[in-house]
């Protein structure tokens, strides 16, 4: 797993999804959604794979978000 949100691809980030409770729901062009449940509520990420390229900074810190998990199963800080 990268250090920080530098260096993450989609293997990665699907990873630690699926890690945590997290299907695949559906796949829309190149953006697959995946669900999971968090605390008690249904959480769904969107996660762009676009080849080997790693995903954006600014993209992992939203996917981190719509997923909902802590921070910390996720490697960061």
């Amino acid at each position: 797993m990268p250090k920080g949100v530098l260096n993450w691809k989609f293997s990665d980030v699907t990873a630690v999804l699926r890690e945590n409770g997290f299907f695949l729901n559906h796949i829309k062009g190149s953006h697959y959604f995946y669900v999971g449940y968090i605390d008690g509520k249904a959480r769904q990420a969107c996660v762009p794979k676009h080849g080997n390229v790693a995903i954006k900074p600014r993209t992992l810190k939203g996917i981190i978000e719509q997923s909902g998990l802590d921070k910390k199963k996720w490697g960061l800080y």
